[in-house]
């Protein structure tokens, strides 16, 4: 009996440890599974730190954002802050269906516009006394002194015009023809290069002046001098040239099928060397009738503005013929990362979150570039900041995204 009783106590001390046991299992898995549901924060450089509220990454100091199903889902996805999103520009847009156009670019070179060139030329026999420019290269507007200048005829002249003043002031009032004389005088000097104003300035002071100041007749930059001060010339004879770069040509050669691409009249699209980012637009004026000697070469030139005075002659460009419209999914030519590895862009997979994605592409315009393998139409893409995507996955993974991918 004895020994039923000490069997019997053994059996519920031992239930009563199970009972015990499953008690605080319960508990732990309660514990555990409100742990697992509370919201973690991470940060988007070192997914290695993990925090049970917001706050500072105590690596680099950023702050610290959601952890979220997103945030994990692939070692080559890029999460960024809202801070970060809007400090590098970064836009997107969906893969859509539009037109783009096969194009052909063709290098060019910017020249003077030869039919703004102004040669300064001697009105009149004379001697050259000063010269207010004297180097090239310097740009000057119209109107300002270029050069004095003494000569008999213009001093002849300045006399005959004081004596048909004279004349006019006092006969004037009864003989018509004084006033003639009086004009014809005037529009002779002017012929001869004096401006409305030093005429005015003559008949105000009725002295008649050695040297003749003489006026810049444009504006632009002195290329060529070849007057020197105490030089004689002669009637006619050249002192300066003049190149208005308010405009210039662009020049380019063409094979025979490239020539087709264009007409006379036709807009075209440049970028010129150093304005990358500033794409402008030309018009056509010119093509060659013939092919240069001994080649297949023909010469094409295009009407380019240049109000601001930024494009120099002598800078290189490359020309954008455009032909062979089609539609196709296409992007922005800034949204495609060309590097070593591929081509590949950054195609958002949620809220501030990016992965690169290799893609193929096919033809290309002035502005698009055609997807050909990669994505699908809707898909999201990084069109601004790209760059920026990509130099920030190198610094955050230490490698290439593209290392272990192939084409």
């Amino acid at each position: 009996m004895k020994r039923i009783l000490i069997i019997t106590a053994i059996v519920v001390a031992l239930f009563a440890c199970s009972q015990e046991k499953q008690a605080d299992e319960h508990a732990g898995h309660e514990h555990a599974k409100q742990e697992s549901t509370a919201t973690k924060y991470t940060c988007p450089m070192h997914p290695n730190v993990i925090q049970d509220g917001p706050g500072k990454c105590p690596v680099c100091g950023m702050d610290l954002v959601e952890k979220t199903s997103a945030t994990t889902a692939s070692s080559e996805d890029l999460m960024l802050t809202d801070s970060q999103i809007k400090l590098a520009n970064i836009t997107t847009q969906k893969l859509s269906v539009q037109s783009i156009r096969q194009t052909v670019v063709v290098n060019g070179r910017l020249a003077e516009n030869e039919d703004l060139s102004e040669v300064v030329s001697s009105r009149a026999a004379g001697r050259i006394e000063k010269l207010f420019v004297k180097e090239t290269g310097r740009t000057i507007k119209k109107g300002e002194p270029l050069y004095e200048l003494y000569s008999e005829t213009l001093l002849t002249l300045q006399r005959e015009f004081l004596l048909a003043k004279e004349q006019f002031d006092a006969l004037g009032s009864t003989e018509t023809r004084y006033k003639s004389f009086l004009e014809a005088a005037r529009r002779k000097l002017l012929l001869y290069g004096l401006t409305n104003e030093q005429v005015d300035e003559l008949s105000k002071n009725k002295n008649a002046q050695n040297r003749i100041t003489f006026l810049s007749p444009a504006s632009g930059i002195v290329t060529e001098i070849s007057a020197s001060e105490g030089q004689y010339v002669s009637e006619g004879g050249s002192l300066m040239r003049i190149e208005n770069t308010s405009n210039l040509w662009l020049e380019a050669e063409l094979y025979p099928n490239e020539a087709t691409l264009a007409k006379v009249g036709d807009k075209i699209n440049v970028r010129i060397s150093g304005f990358e980012n500033q794409p402008v637009e030309a018009t056509v004026t010119f093509f060659s009738p013939e092919f240069r000697a001994n080649t297949q070469i023909m010469s094409m030139r295009a009407s380019i503005a240049n109000p601001t005075l930024a494009f120099k002659p002598g800078m290189q460009a490359q020309v954008f013929f455009s032909h062979s419209s089609k539609k196709a999914l296409s992007l922005p030519v800034d949204a495609v990362i060309r590097d070593g590895k591929g081509t590949h862009v950054y195609v958002q997979r949620g809220h501030n979150t990016f992965r690169p994605q290799m893609v193929k592409t096919g033809i290309e315009d002035f502005e698009r570039v055609e997807i050909t393998e990669g994505l699908v139409e809707g898909d999201t893409v990084a069109v601004t900041g790209a760059y920026l995507l990509y130099s920030e996955i190198i610094l955050k993974k230490g490698t290439d995204p593209m290392a272990g991918h192939t084409h």
